[in-house]
């Protein structure tokens, strides 16, 4: 299943670093968070990814563009130029890079890649910035079992994101960063049909607005609960946070 990832925000509360760097391109131990949430996907099986760039953009495809040599021994002949590749790591992922605009809206984005996404397909969806252990093949799984156009997500950290009001796995109501919690907040890791596309006008739209809460209305989107790990890097206290784990050799999405 294609995978699409949303890397082209700003990541203003992050400026320690994003002063330089896209969010994604921040490293969790010697790999930058971006690289760590592919990872997680390509342990399930789902190596099709599609990478939504904006902000500092030229730094994702910098990455991807050397990837190989950068994780590779090689011999370089400086008369010809010619490189050797003497052994790598073999990653067998498929990555295509898309430019959606320096300002656009997350569904915006996500609409970019419509022409991506075949009749009939469904289409696996994250942030950029959120790591989990949560088991990709049961979400899609889940998702395709409940024939409902989306799926999200619920974890249960601290209430600064989207709440969730649920009703057994239907998605009653969804509200951005509401003043109090029940519990369960949006923790990205999506699952969409593909008419996930018509109710994202364009680039000005939000997708944890209109979208996501008309498809709540219409009783269109469920809900996988997730009880294990999930950690989003909003903050530098957060990838400390993240890098301490990551150190001590207990990252639960490694």
């Amino acid at each position: 299943m294609k995978v699409i990832i949303l890397a082209g925000g700003f990541g203003t509360r992050l400026s320690e670093y994003t002063d330089i760097i896209p969010k994604p391109m921040v490293k969790i131990g010697d790999k930058p968070i971006l690289f760590h949430i592919m990872n997680h996907y390509a342990k399930y099986g789902h190596k099709d990814f599609y990478i939504a760039l904006g902000y500092k953009s030229q730094v994702i495809k910098d990455f991807f563009i050397n990837f190989k040599l950068l994780n590779s021994d090689f011999s370089v002949d400086l008369k010809s130029g010619n490189i050797e590749i003497h052994s790598d790591h073999f990653f067998d992922w498929k990555v295509t890079l898309v430019e959606t605009g320096l300002d656009s809206m997350t569904g915006g984005r996500v609409k970019r890649f419509s022409k991506f996404i075949n009749e009939g397909e469904n289409f696996l969806l994250t942030y950029g910035d959120g790591l989990s252990d949560v088991n990709i093949n049961k979400l899609v799984n889940f998702h395709l079992s409940h024939n409902k156009i989306g799926t999200v997500t619920a974890v249960r950290p601290g209430a600064r994101f989207g709440e969730l009001e649920i009703e057994k796995d239907l998605v009653k109501s969804f509200k951005e960063k509401p003043q109090t919690t029940q519990g369960w907040i949006n923790g990205g890791f999506f699952v969409f049909k593909r008419s996930i596309f018509n109710y994202i006008d364009d680039d000005s739209t939000i997708l944890e607005q209109e979208p996501l809460e008309n498809l709540s209305k219409n009783q269109e989107l469920l809900t996988f609960k997730h009880e294990g790990f999930w950690q989003c890097m909003d903050s530098k206290r957060d990838k400390d946070y993240l890098e301490e784990i990551w150190t001590n050799g207990k990252a639960p999405w490694g």
